[in-house]
This record gives structure tokens, sequence and C-alpha cells, in this order.
């Protein structure tokens, strides 16, 4: 169920102005009710579903439990994304679509899997529409989307395309010290095997993700869906301050070494810097040993993410925090400016009739496959709340039943029309 609504609800039965099938409609609800138990804290009602855990197994379970059932055959990349094929996968110039199941903590219902969900959806719908697709079709759930538990962003879909180095992304650590080797064999995988895999990039003719959108343009223009033109550029920056671990009741102030000093001088820096340059910048996640209440620390680690539409943007506000930090942090993950394929664009507007085009800060997996040269594009659903990253995250399923027509839409004429050709990966 999606918020206390059943697959039973009205909202979701009633045809009345449903622009899809029965059968897609009853489906699509089943797989968010078949969804909603996995990694949820029924507390806050938000998601915990990391990278290579038990969560994630069970999320990869559903994945293949749907493809099976669709008659799909399902393969697993060498960077861990799951891949559900209708027709031959070796064929080349396939449609592919989909998103990621894993989450931020204390996610919400909807980043991620609005994406898969309406994947599977719209293959019933297709077929309910008896299209005959002249070229295979995928399902993808990209791995460690979130890049929640070992820090990196779109690390699946970075492995994939060679953005994200097989040896580095071995070493990621997440807090408890696990590599992401070590959770890799865990689960029964070798994480030797890791690595990109141009020739299944090379096979992709055109991706496009269905998402949530995350904030709340389409609330301010009144629309239930639109489409992606850029995303912006964003990264990730990890600063670490030394100090020296004392009593915080016998040391005196003139004595003290306290890294918790840079620490707020970054938090204060950020917010300064982004409001001048008309960027975004946020410190979202704070890492202090030895942690106690009583002591005063003798390290902390301070995490940056900080976006823009230009890198220039960007890169200003990181130089302002560091001389603020007065220590050089390490860029974990850089993403630049994505600009949606034109060519797809027009396409997807001349389908669509006119729905709104938005720029988006928020970054994906899209994104990752447009910079590898793969012509991509972006779907976006209402999200009433505009609250994203956290459990107030919604959609209405008027509104998702609106997206997954409008994926159809463009999926049958992708698999049916005119074969785009890759573009060059940009420079």
């Amino acid at each position: 169920m999606i918020d206390g609504q059943e697959p039973t609800d009205p909202a979701w039965t009633s045809a009345a102005g449903s622009p899809v099938s029965a059968a897609a409609r009853a489906t699509f609800a089943t797989m968010f009710a078949e969804l909603a138990p996995i990694g949820r804290d029924p507390a806050t009602g938000g998601y915990h579903r990391f990278a290579h855990t038990a969560e994630d197994s069970r999320l990869r379970a559903w994945f293949a439990g749907q493809a099976n059932a669709r008659h799909l055959d399902v393969h697993e990349d060498r960077a861990g994304n799951l891949w559900a094929w209708w027709g031959d996968p070796t064929a080349g110039e396939a449609v592919v679509t989909g998103s990621h199941l894993d989450s931020v903590p204390a996610g919400g219902a909807f980043d991620g899997p609005l994406g898969v969900v309406s994947a599977f959806a719209a293959v019933d719908e297709l077929r309910a529409r008896s299209v005959r697709p002249d070229r295979p079709l995928a399902v993808v759930a990209f791995a460690d989307e979130e890049g929640a538990r070992f820090g990196v962003a779109c690390a699946g879909s970075r492995l994939l395309t060679g953005r994200l180095d097989a040896d580095r992304a071995r070493g990621l650590t997440d807090d408890t010290g696990i590599t992401l080797a070590e959770a890799l064999r865990a689960t029964g995988r070798d994480p030797d095997t890791l690595g990109p895999d141009p020739e299944l990039v090379a096979r992709i003719g055109v991706f496009v993700e269905l998402h949530v959108e995350q904030g709340r343009d389409l609330i301010d223009r009144g629309a239930a869906v639109g489409f992606a033109t850029a995303i912006r550029a964003h990264g990730r920056w990890r600063y670490e301050s030394i100090g020296r671990a004392d009593h915080a009741g016998t040391t005196r102030m003139q004595d003290r070494t306290d890294p918790m000093l840079a620490h707020a001088a970054t938090i204060l820096a950020a917010h300064t810097a982004a409001r001048k340059h008309g960027a975004v910048a946020t410190v979202g996640r704070v890492a202090v040993e030895p942690n106690g209440v009583n002591a005063i620390p003798a390290r902390v680690r301070t995490w940056l993410d900080a976006r823009a539409d230009h890198e220039t943007v960007v890169r200003a506000v990181v130089a302002e925090v560091t001389r603020a930090a007065g220590v050089e942090p390490v860029e974990e993950s850089w993403t630049p400016r994505v600009e949606f394929d034109p060519r797809l664009r027009a396409r997807l507007d001349g389908v669509l009739g006119g729905v709104p085009a938005l720029a988006t800060g928020a970054g994906h997996d899209a994104g990752i496959l447009a910079l590898a040269g793969v012509p991509a594009a972006m779907l976006f659903v209402r999200n009433p709340t505009g609250v994203s990253h956290a459990p107030d995250e919604h959609a209405e399923p008027g509104d998702c039943l609106a997206g997954l027509a409008a994926l159809t839409d463009v999926l049958a004429e992708l698999l049916t029309g005119e074969v785009l050709v890759a573009a060059e990966p940009p420079a």
C-alpha cells in the first residue's frame, strides 16, 4: 500500500478518468503494497534500504519475482545492477527504463521505487495495448543510487560506465568499517568481478527514467507530469579536522585543540557561500570521535553537499568553505551539469503534448548514462508535499497513473519508432 491506501482503494481501481488499463492499475498498486514493508521504520514511516544488506536482498528478490512473473530474463551485471529483458538482450538499440530501489536514511517511499514499479507496469500496459516492439526493452534497477552506505552516489551506474574505478569501489567503507568488497562477499558475490561493462552500455539505445519530483516545480505549475531538461552540477566533499581529545570539565579553554570549531566554521561558511553564489549547500552528515558529551573531540569529519546550475559556481562555494575549514577536503563524488539529449526531449514533448520542462538539482542514474553518451531522458511525477529524502515524500495515485501513462506512451513510440543514434560522451 501507499500511505495507507490498499490496492483495492477507489483511487487505484476506479476506471473513471484513468489513462491506463485496469490490469496495469491493479498490478501497479499491488507492487507498491509488496514493497511497502521492506526496510520501513514503523515509528517514522521512513525507509532504510541500503546496498548489500538484508533489505537489499529482499528488494532484489522482489525484482526477480516481478521479472519472472512477466517472463522477462533477469541478469545482474558486473556493477550489481539488475536487468529484466523483454526481447533479445544482445540485439542492441535497447529501450531501457527503470530507476533504483535503495534509499537514503529514513527516506521516502517513492524516490526510486516509483520508477521501477512504473517500468514493470508499463510492460503490462504495452502488452495490453498489443504493442509489438521492434527492439528489446529492459527494466533496470540500479544498485546503490543514493550512496547511503558507502558514500558514492549512483555507484551502480558509475561502475557500469567506468566513472567509478573498481579498485576504489572495492575499498569504500561504511560507518562500521566494512568494505564494499566484504559486503559483496557476505551476499555471495565476487568483488573481483566488479567493473565496467562497455558492451552492455553500447547495447542501450535510449534510457528513460521516471521519478517522483523532489521539489515544488510541478506543484507551482499545476501539472501532474513533467520532463527534465538538465541535472545541475553537484558533488560531495569530506573535511577532516584533527584535534586533541581531553576532559570537557578540567581542560582550560586556552589549552584546548578542539576540531569542532573548524566544523562549526564549515557549516556557517557553507550557508553563507551558497546564498552568496545562488547555489545550495548542505552539511547533512557528521562523524565525531570519541563522540562523548564530556569529552573534547579528537577528530571531526564533515560532509558537504554542494549544487548549482554550473560547475564554476559549485567550485566557488567549495573554495570558500575550504578556506573557512582550514583543511583540504576529499572529493568523494562529482557530477558535472548534464543537458539531456535535445532530440529525445523533442520526442518526449511530441508524445506528451507539451508537459512542463524543468531542470533538477537531484542526481540520477539517467545523468550518469547521459555522460557516457547514452541518449537519456527523465519524467517527473508531481509530489504534493514538495518534500523528498524524508518520510513526507508523496505522490497521489492519480498522478502516479498519469506518470505510468506518460511512460507507456513514450516507450511505445521509442520501441516502434525511429532509432536514436548515441551521442558522443562529453569530454
